[in-house]
């Protein structure tokens, strides 16, 4: 999978990167996320493993606020995809449009 052309994909979408300084995610996970109703969001979560295997996650999940993201686990989490081969990304397709 080509996680830049990802990566630029949500930034061209308007999502914002939001640093990790919690503990519920590793440490080393981009966060990308979009309000999409009051206190609920879209998060696109990207890692990159030592053995070089990107993990996306994407969720729907509910905070107290934009500022608990990052730093809180999510109040509740209404929708869960983990994607981690190319041709699972045809359900990433239905978020967002991304050339692979």
């Amino acid at each position: 999978m080509n996680c830049d052309k990802i990566i630029q994909s949500l930034e061209a979408s308007h999502f914002t990167k939001i640093v990790n300084e919690g503990n519920w995610l590793e440490t080393d996970a981009l966060i990308y996320v979009k309000e999409i109703k009051e206190a609920v969001f879209l998060l696109f979560l990207i890692t990159e493993e030592k053995e070089k295997i990107e993990d996306i996650r994407a969720l729907i999940a509910q905070f107290d606020e934009f500022n608990d993201i990052g730093k809180q686990e999510p109040k509740q989490t209404l929708f869960y995809l983990s994607i981690k081969k190319k041709h699972d990304l045809h359900y990433f397709e239905k978020f967002m449009k991304v050339d692979h």
